[in-house]
């Protein structure tokens, strides 16, 4: 690992302003049967380009695509190599170019983040950014053992061949360190599968109680089933362009910056540095908090993740997350992964991230005061609640931000017919989670690979 110099830092910097303008998603399922994977992509890429009132025929916006980003965690799952050559092809984008993106449980935020640079750059104008995994052409075991190898195989593989297994060991050092309570941690999975009920894309919702998650099997202690995401099948699409372009297809463009970090896949060996400060925080915010002979990023953080808003909040211009962001989608692959985060990206300085979830600002309404929450976060219904198909995640994340600063979460998530497309019924205390439409709207996401090897993070803002 680097120790950070002047030219390490420099901010990224869009040689002109990329915006997103549309999404579509699938259904997500552990089996998926009925579909081939070519045609789970097709309609995700079809509600994209007819159902979000884009200004000019579906046709023609196909036809204004010249470079295309695919995102796929592992070939292992569908045995096919080289899949995106195959979903491009069935798309009808050939000849264009197209590329491949893998970076673990990230790979969804790369391909957002290399579509976006190909805007930037003036490599392309309109760049489709789409993802998927087909994880059900294997047994769970199986499919468990090949995402594990996203860990390093030399050390945290010999743990077991499972990832809750990895970050079980981190919710413990957690527990001890920061004072986090199995509570805490239970109330995360009881929010986050109570807003999947509202959304018909999703794979785990439920009304639980804290009781029901802490009673719950045991999956790698101290991690229950109900506080772990699930294997899923299924894809996201979203569409990139330049400005002229995203007035010319929408009223509704949102401008996006986006930046990644990095850091080593082997979690026992994460060196010690200094905290790289977010714009709202000083070496005084963690005098008291970081006690002496403590180690950072330790077991407690990821350093990726850090990186990522360091870089990404510089770019955008943000003060103060808490204060600037109106909605956070965040990886919350296990509850301990996305209360790590809630300190990673500033929504607490370190050692305080349970009060994101005591305080109530993580909710949609806030279970203390019954007034809004200051930033909900993961109001999709996360990856515990809706879906991990691990190269859709991250786009699934920007789409689930974009529509929500678009104002079109009622249109996406509350339309009975999109419910009933997909076998299911809207339900009859069906709420919308729609957040409050400000001049200056804004939603960030997170998507995060491995132990926190590879991180990207996004911010989408209201552009019209």
């Amino acid at each position: 690992m680097i120790v950070m110099k002047e030219g390490n830092k420099r901010i990224p910097k869009w040689g002109r302003k990329v915006f997103a303008v549309a999404g579509g998603l699938t259904d997500y399922r552990k089996r998926f049967p009925e579909y081939k994977l070519e045609e789970l992509v097709m309609t995700a890429f079809r509600q994209m380009l007819e159902k979000n009132d884009l200004k000019i025929d579906p046709l023609e916006v196909k036809g204004l695509v010249n470079y295309a980003v695919y995102a796929e965690f592992a070939d292992h799952f569908q045995d096919q190599l080289l899949c995106e050559a195959k979903v491009h092809d069935y798309l009808g984008l050939d000849p264009l170019y197209n590329i491949g993106v893998k970076t673990g449980g990230a790979t969804g935020g790369s391909a957002v983040l290399t579509g976006a640079m190909a805007v930037a750059s003036g490599y392309a104008d309109v760049v489709l950014v789409a993802g998927w995994e087909r994880m059900d052409e294997v047994d769970t075991r199986t499919g468990n053992t090949y995402i594990s190898f996203a860990a390093c195989k030399d050390y945290e593989t010999r743990l077991a061949r499972m990832y809750s297994a990895y970050y079980a060991p981190m919710a413990k050092r957690f527990m001890e360190t920061y004072k986090l309570s199995e509570e805490t941690r239970a109330k995360v999975a009881v929010k986050n599968h109570l807003y999947a009920c509202s959304s018909p894309y999703s794979q785990q919702p439920g009304k639980y109680t804290v009781e029901d998650i802490l009673n719950s099997r045991m999956s790698a202690w101290p991690l229950r089933f109900l506080e772990c995401c699930a294997m899923s099948v299924g894809a996201a699409c979203i569409l990139l362009c330049d400005e002229k372009t995203a007035y010319k297809l929408t009223d509704r463009p949102c401008e996006l910056f986006i930046a990644g970090g990095s850091h080593t896949l082997r979690v026992a060996d994460r060196r010690h540095q200094e905290i790289p400060l977010l714009p709202h925080e000083t070496p005084e915010t963690y005098k008291e908090l970081i006690k002496p002979g403590s180690r950072y990023p330790g077991f407690e953080s990821f350093l990726a993740s850090r990186m990522a808003a360091w870089f990404c909040y510089r770019m955008a211009g943000i003060e103060n997350p808490l204060e600037d962001l109106d909605l956070v989608e965040l990886h919350d692959a296990f509850t301990i992964s996305d209360i790590q985060t809630y300190g990673d990206i500033g929504l607490r300085p370190y050692g305080q991230e349970p009060d994101y979830i005591e305080s109530g600002d993580a909710y949609y309404i806030n279970p203390n005061t019954e007034k809004p929450g200051k930033c909900p976060s993961n109001l999709s219904g996360g990856l515990i609640g809706t879906m991990h198909a691990v190269g859709a995640t991250g786009i699934f994340q920007g789409v689930e931000c974009l529509w929500q600063v678009q104002q079109k979460y009622d249109r996406f998530h509350g339309d009975p017919k999109i419910w009933e497309f997909w076998g299911k019924k809207k339900p009859e205390d069906w709420e919308s989670l729609q957040i409050p439409d400000r001049n200056g709207c804004q939603a960030a996401w997170v998507s995060h690979a491995g132990v926190g090897s590879h991180v990207t993070m996004g911010i989408l803002r209201k552009a019209w």
